[in-house]
């Protein structure tokens, strides 16, 4: 079986691969779990001072599995299910909170819904004029609770409540103005970018570093933590309302919603 999550290792970085390029790397539980699994491995690697987050094919991130979540609707114990998804991605982004290397995301194409919070749980975004931003959990009839207090972190509650309210895409330029993009680049060199942060974190102190992002996402963003507990639930919620059985519905027969 194919892996849906490539592990590769040049030291001192390595590379988290999102391996699903025919579906645009959406976010299925497999991969998801696959995920948490590579960061784990590369936990173990010593030598490995930052970590590198980034997809292959045209796309960072679909988001989540729609035929998955759609499949989820239709079964009898689909609430439960819900509930099961919404844990599992939230303790992937928990984890890679308090993971205690820099995780730097390099970006070459669109970063969409659940795939959004990747990114904004990593702690520098590279990106090349390709990349592109979206939550557009309102068109499909749920709502992006767990990213929404990541955003708001990142970014502030201004700009999060344009992206969150409206659904709409926003161009690599837009999201390098408002802070979403850290540093940009070329398609060719952005690994090579990310690549050379990483060398950058490698000349300090690897405890220096490891308490620094600690005193970042931990005590400074300790409020994260429990609003992502919130968004959670709210995300599991809105999945079994009617609105996002005729979201995901009209999403993936490219017709528009029927709103009631």
């Amino acid at each position: 079986m194919e892996p849906l999550v490539k592990i590769k290792k040049h030291v001192p970085s390595g590379t988290v691969i999102l391996n699903r390029p025919e579906k645009r790397n959406a976010l299925s539980r497999r991969m998801l779990a696959e995920i948490h699994q590579a960061f784990e491995d590369l936990h173990q690697e010593r030598k490995v001072r930052a970590v590198i987050l980034t997809g292959s094919g045209s796309a960072f991130c679909a988001g989540m599995d729609l035929n998955e979540m759609q499949a989820t609707a239709s079964s009898e114990n689909a609430f439960e299910q819900w509930h099961e998804d919404a844990v599992q991605y939230r303790e992937l982004i928990d984890f890679l909170m308090i993971f205690p290397k820099p995780i730097i995301a390099a970006v070459d194409g669109p970063v969409v819904a659940g795939g959004c919070g990747l990114l904004l749980a990593s702690d520098i975004v590279v990106a090349t004029p390709n990349a592109r931003f979206s939550l557009p959990e309102p068109k499909r009839g749920v709502v992006a609770g767990m990213v929404a207090p990541l955003l708001s972190w990142r970014i502030g509650a201004g700009h999060a409540a344009r992206l969150l309210l409206t659904g709409d895409m926003i161009d690599a330029d837009e999201a390098h103005r408002i802070g979403l993009f850290h540093e940009m680049t070329t398609s060719e060199q952005v690994w090579a970018h990310a690549h050379s942060i990483a060398e950058r974190v490698a000349e300090c102190a690897p405890e220096s570093v490891q308490l620094t992002k600690r005193l970042i996402n931990e005590t400074i963003g300790e409020e994260v933590t429990t609003q992502l507990s919130s968004g959670a639930a709210a995300s599991a919620t809105a999945r079994t309302t009617e609105a996002a059985v005729e979201g995901l519905a009209a999403f993936l027969e490219k017709r528009p919603p029927r709103w009631k």
